[in-house]
């Protein structure tokens, strides 16, 4: 077994990504790292490769620096060398992350083994580490070094008496190092007593290996201490590795297994694998049973009083069968004032949620009824023990507990006939028998006076797995920042922070809430407020179980991808000798970006471009802004892409919003103008008409109205599950569809038309307002309010760069 290198493929998902976030920048960041490390042949990389590393940008997802890491990972680049290369380029920040968070200092993996042996037999005595770069051994029996003993393991071979004494093994790295443990090699004499040990006895175990104690099944409370233990006798030493659910457990390589404060997600089968050079046995499989830490007993089994068709259940099962988000941000309002922060918050939320393996659908700018029916649809998604998320962000109310989502077409005078009941679509998310329903709230809570309807939702189901996260507190308004294009709100500036974190869902939210508690700029003006009747440890990291029913699960998902398929790259030949190649990717689900590059150019011409025109009726493209050689000059304020093909290669590239209006294929015409160089003052001009089908949400219609169905078994009996020609006829659809997705293939999306009822309500008025408290007016740099302010819709000056603790 070779000494491990501490390579990029060992950092964390999230110590990547952290990392490929500080290297997205143009003056230190990617690129000039490509150029370091290209110092070493094996990590040259080619032009496309680069290319390929930049384009990453047009995804929503996608981070040109976290891809070339993932390129320096399959190269197996160490971190030693990483690390030396972001020094050349003085890049302080990832120096500094590197250094502190990630490289580790030298660690044993495996300590050496004292061994009492007959006199004549082999002792190996094995010593094994871990560290940032290469490591080096040395050998020493007391103060003496051990000829030869300059390798992980020190061989004697055969034993004599004056080999007897203590061993120690010295692990180096450059100019640091440590020390093993000391063992013991003692001889034994006839009738098992060892040399110099009067009355001891060790049965000899020159061959094979044993286990002589194996571990025991426990049942335990959440917060007790888990303690196993596996003891084997062998020679070579043997070594260890624990195993949960047939899945090895990191850094668990000792022959006993502790963990402190355990919790029901360390529930499930555990086994250890006992093994050198030789052999190889296993122990038994034991398994260990968590409950709550509030029961009494080891009983937690319970069923509810009265009938039921649930039977018994075991609290603080924490896995999901699916996890799906419906993500939802509404800047553009028709008749309010317009916002910033949303297209920032659902992009960073939708790139979090899909590394904790959430099914996202990210959607910008829905008038009423795309919100009634992307929610139809996003219920559809969701089954039983599914963990649905749904997060807006945009303007907002509550009146009387009841909080309104307000879409963009809402008019100047609103109510909730206008806007979408949040209560509402809990109840129909229950009806789903879903594990989990978290909905974060990005918007105002201030009272809407004009709308004295006092709601009556139906009765929700008896569960324990509700969790509502507000933005801002009741009667409160929530505050985006005035920074660039690009700013999060508040709330999504602390809440991407602690996403990632493998806590159970509420203690995640209170975590955000101190942090939020902790910003002078904020307190007294926004803070989060957390409702929760969640009564098992869910987390949004829990893991993902299969479903019972494996075709219906492959059906949803299939389903799903037809609905974030985008159009596939083609090359289009024009007869003048020029080749035109159209590009596509997705922003959001219901973004597009097309891009033209001329791949040929006959010699006789001097210059071309390709661009695009006369678009299918529906979709938003600003004419002003399409055929841009940059994406932000084409109204991408997301993505930054730095063309990295030569100039004669040139790109241009055209913004595609509202795709879930468009109600036929979206066609639109590839114009070429050149020009030939023995005729400079002429153009001439080719056209080709190209039809790219519905891509994306397109295929959804959103913008027809939805019937809703009354009950969970007519919504899974409109999904025609288990249908094979439906099943076969998606396959057939996908068979030459390139599939880009927002989040990875998720459940179903059908096709349910017809208007939902609204909720019925008296006492209405029409004159909505909202306006800023005093304090705001008197704060000498007050953050953008996320409301409906009556007084001016000026920008409010701001700089989040004033915020502790912020990016």
């Amino acid at each position: 077994m070779e000494d491990k290198i501490l390579g990029v493929e060992t950092l964390s998902e999230t110590e990547l990504n952290r990392l490929g976030y500080m290297l997205d920048n143009l003056e230190c960041g990617w690129k000039q790292l490509a150029k370091a490390v290209a110092e070493q042949p094996q990590f040259c990389y080619s032009d496309k490769e680069l290319t390929d590393c930049s384009i990453k940008v047009l995804s929503p997802h996608g981070s040109p620096g976290r891809y070339l890491l993932a390129l320096l990972a399959d190269r197996r680049c160490s971190l030693a060398f990483l690390l030396q290369c972001l020094k050349k380029i003085e890049h302080r920040e990832a120096v500094g992350f590197l250094s502190t968070h990630v490289m580790e200092h030298i660690n044993i993996t495996l300590q050496p083994q004292s061994q009492r042996v007959t006199e004549g037999s082999t002792v190996v005595l094995s010593c094994r580490a871990v560290g940032p770069v290469e490591l080096t051994y040395q050998w020493f029996r007391g103060k003496d070094e051990m000829p030869g003993g300059s390798g992980p393991e020190l061989v004697l071979n055969p034993v004599s008496p004056s080999q007897q004494g203590h061993y120690i093994c010295r692990v180096s790295s450059g100019d640091k190092y440590i020390f093993s443990s000391w063992v013991h090699v003692r001889l034994l004499r006839s009738g098992g007593a060892s040399a110099g040990a009067s009355g001891s006895y060790f049965p000899s175990s020159t061959s094979g290996l044993y286990i002589t104690q194996q571990p025991r099944p426990q049942v335990l409370m959440e917060g007790d201490t888990l303690y196993l233990e596996c003891v084997a006798q062998a020679n070579p030493p043997p070594q260890f590795q624990w195993f949960l659910n047939k899945l090895p457990m990191p850094k668990c390589s000792r022959s006993f297994l502790k963990i402190p404060c355990i919790t029901t997600a360390d529930r499930g089968t555990y086994t250890c694998r006992v093994y050198n050079l030789y052999h190889e046995m296993w122990s038994d499989q034991v398994q260990i049973n968590i409950g709550p830490g509030s029961s009494s007993d080891v009983s937690w089994e319970t069923t509810e009083v009265g009938t039921s068709d649930a039977g018994p259940r075991q609290m603080g099962d924490c896995c999901a069968t699916d996890k799906v988000a419906l993500l939802m941000g509404n800047m553009n309002y028709l008749h309010h004032r317009q916002l910033r922060a949303p297209m920032a918050d659902v992009h960073e939320l939708t790139n979090l949620l899909r590394q904790l393996d959430f099914k996202v659908v990210s959607l910008l700018d829905l008038n009423w009824q795309e919100m009634h029916s992307a929610v139809t649809e996003f219920l559809l998604l969701l089954d039983r023990g599914v963990y649905g998320l749904l997060y807006f962000a945009g303007h907002g109310y509550e009146n009387y507990g009841n909080s309104f989502m307000v879409p963009i077409d809402a008019p100047a005078s609103y109510t909730f006939k206008q806007c979408l009941w949040v209560q509402d679509v809990l109840q129909r998310m229950q009806e789903r028998q879903t594990g989990l329903n978290v909905f974060l709230l990005d918007m105002c809570r201030k009272r809407n006076p004009n709308d004295e309807s006092i709601p009556q939702p139906g009765p929700l189901r008896v569960t324990a797995n509700i969790v509502f996260g507000y933005a801002t507190c009741v009667d409160a308004e929530a505050f985006e920042v005035n920074k660039d294009d690009l700013s999060n709100g508040i709330f999504m500036s602390f809440l991407k922070k602690r996403l990632m974190e493998p806590e159970k869902v509420t203690v995640l939210l209170d975590k955000v809430a101190e942090d939020m508690g902790r910003c002078k700029i904020t307190r007294g003006r926004q803070a989060l407020e957390l409702r929760s009747n969640l009564s098992e440890r869910r987390a949004l990291t829990d893991s993902i179980q299969a479903p019972t029913c494996q075709v219906t699960a492959s059906t949803r998902n299939l389903q799903w991808a037809i609905a974030h398929v985008i159009p596939q790259s083609r090359c289009l030949q024009f007869e003048c000798g020029v080749k035109v190649q159209l590009g596509f990717a997705a922003e959001f689900s219901n973004i597009m970006i097309i891009y033209t590059r001329i791949l040929e150019t006959p010699k006789d011409i001097s210059s071309c471009s390709a661009q695009l025109s006369d678009f299918t009726e529906g979709p938003e493209i600003d004419l002003k802004h399409s055929n841009q050689e940059s994406l932000r000059e084409a109204g991408s304020l997301l993505l930054n892409l730095d063309d990295l093909l030569p100039v004669e290669q040139p790109r241009l590239f055209t913004r595609i919003s509202a795709l879930q209006r468009l109600k036929k294929e979206l066609s639109f015409t590839v114009c070429l103008h050149y020009k030939y160089a023995n005729l400079d003052e002429e153009a001439f001009l080719e056209e080709q008409r190209v039809t790219v089908g519905k891509p994306l949400v397109s295929k959804l219609n959103l913008h027809e109205p939805r019937l809703s169905p009354a009950s969970s078994s007519e919504l899974q009996m409109s999904s025609i599950m288990e249908s094979s020609s439906f099943s076969e006829s998606f396959r057939a659809n996908l068979s030459d569809s390139n599939l880009s997705y927002i989040g990875s293939p998720s459940t179903s999306w059908s096709y349910c038309q017809g208007p939902r009822e609204s909720p019925t309500y008296t006492g209405l008025k029409n004159e909505p307002e909202e306006t800023i408290s005093p304090e705001f007016l008197e704060s000498e740099e007050p953050p953008a309010i996320k409301s409906l302010p009556s007084t001016s819709s000026e920008e409010l000056p701001f700089k989040f760069s004033n915020l502790p603790n912020s990016i």
